[in-house]
């Protein structure tokens, strides 16, 4: 019997479950026809924000177990928010991601960074071959991804499989209090975390119950944004709960207009969660 073959075990999956089966499907934003495309190029722009310090500052956090012999896979790039700061100290990495949009926002952002040791893969992550995938990588990461994987404990299996030396998560922690209050006016119910990003702690749980010994860590980023991006970024949280229309997206102006810094510009910190382990090769 291995060590992920357990008597007992927390019974994290429901809440999981729950949380995801609210969460399920595309927001419903109707405001703008290109508002899925415009978002896409918002949070391409947002990640840059101080040479990447979102990436980057994980990168630094985990410096003790990069060399540059290392070649790395990460599931799920989006548009390069950690790959171009970890690109620098590694060997090379592999990207997998299904999205055109995420991939053509990536590539741009490699060549605008000059970087030439990224391989981009458009697939499933989920339906890749494990086989193929084994032992492949010296370190396996994901960042911001938790909640796009139906089956947690399968994904992170699936990571220990492909690296060779260490699997690390990275996700977001806490959401800005400017959207809990417009999810409390245009929802008209008391927030209560709905969709907060924090994640990292049902992953916490499934390798600590497999003995895995992790490293956690955490840190703050910020990110600026202008009165539309501003729009367009808390609309797609309330479209999951409300139909984002032309009159709700007023509303919702009409709170970011009472709030607009001197500059024109909203700067916020946001935290994110750093974890990594060594996976057991015995199992």
């Amino acid at each position: 019997m291995s060590n992920r073959d357990l008597k007992y075990s927390i019974n994290w999956e429901d809440a999981r479950q729950a949380i995801r089966s609210e969460r399920a499907g595309r927001s419903k934003v109707t405001f703008d026809p290109d508002y899925f495309k415009s978002s896409a190029g918002d949070f391409s722009k947002r990640v840059q924000t101080n040479d990447y310090e979102f990436g980057r500052k994980p990168v630094e956090i985990i410096d003790s177990i990069l060399d540059n012999s290392m070649d790395v896979l990460e599931i799920g790039p989006g548009p390069g928010t950690l790959t171009i700061p970890l690109s620098k100290k590694v060997r090379s990495i592999t990207c997998i991601d299904t999205n055109p949009q995420n991939i053509a926002h990536l590539q741009k952002n490699l060549d605008d960074s000059g970087c030439s040791n990224v391989k981009i893969i458009q697939a499933d992550w989920t339906k890749m071959n494990d086989s193929e995938l084994a032992d492949s990588y010296d370190l396996v990461v994901c960042s911001h991804f938790l909640w796009m994987i139906p089956d947690l404990k399968e994904h992170i299996i699936r990571m220990e499989n492909a690296a060779r030396k260490y699997c690390v998560i990275i996700q977001p922690a806490g959401r800005s209090n400017f959207v809990k209050k417009v999810y409390e006016e245009i929802v008209g119910v008391p927030y209560r975390g709905e969709f907060e990003p924090d994640a990292d702690y049902f992953a916490y749980v499934i390798v600590r119950e497999w003995g895995r010994l992790c490293k956690v860590d955490h840190y703050s980023f910020t990110n600026s944004t202008s009165p539309q991006e501003r729009l367009r970024m808390t609309a797609g949280f309330i479209g999951r709960f409300k139909e984002v229309d032309n009159e709700v997206a007023k509303r919702i102006m009409e709170m970011i207009e009472k709030e607009i810094p001197e500059d024109g510009f909203f700067t916020e910190t946001n935290h994110a969660v750093v974890m990594w382990w060594s996976p057991d090769k015995s199992q």
